[in-house]
């Protein structure tokens, strides 16, 4: 393993503790529902079927967080806090990752306030820009996990020590 971080991204036979590869574990399915609700989005945005998509887009949202909710959870409580304690929070990666969690949970939270009353009434317009904000929090979301897997996780299997390894797996779990 090199030192240099540029070197993290391009370690293939890099192996993560359990704690860490249990986040990084949890994208695939977080990244195949950001692909439909992408997909949806795009749909509403092509004028096809638009109230059945919008409203189909709602549902999928609401799932959509249900299964966010805990993983970040487990990044910002867990993974972000330990590392803090070194780099800390400020500036750097932890403050981008925070960041950028934080603006897809805006995206999403301004799309289910608009939405909280239902999907009907809604002029095509709206309806559009309301997909927008969902797009945006898929750009992010997608960047930001590829930003963890490439760059946080190496850093924290690198920085952390066996004892706090085992301490986030411990701690994950139970949320």
């Amino acid at each position: 393993m090199t030192s240099c971080m540029s070197g993290l991204n391009n370690d293939t036979k890099f192996i993560l503790s359990e704690g860490l590869q249990q986040l990084k574990n949890e994208h695939p399915p977080l990244l195949k529902m950001l692909d439909n609700l992408l997909s949806i989005s795009l749909k509403i945005e092509e004028k096809e079927q638009m109230e059945e998509n919008f409203t189909q887009l709602r549902e999928a949202v609401v799932d959509f967080l249900a299964q966010l909710g805990p993983h970040s959870d487990r990044e910002e409580g867990v993974l972000f806090e330990m590392m803090a304690s070194y780099i800390g929070r400020e500036m750097g990666p932890i403050a981008v990752m925070e960041y950028e969690h934080d603006q897809a949970k805006r995206f999403i939270g301004t799309f289910l306030q608009n939405t909280e009353n239902g999907t009907e009434g809604f002029t095509e317009s709206q309806m559009i820009q309301n997909a927008e904000l969902i797009k945006n929090a898929n750009y992010t979301l997608v960047s930001h996990f590829a930003k963890e897997e490439s760059i946080l996780f190496p850093m924290a299997e690198n920085m952390l020590s066996e004892e706090e390894k085992q301490e986030l797996a411990d701690r994950i779990k139970i949320i």
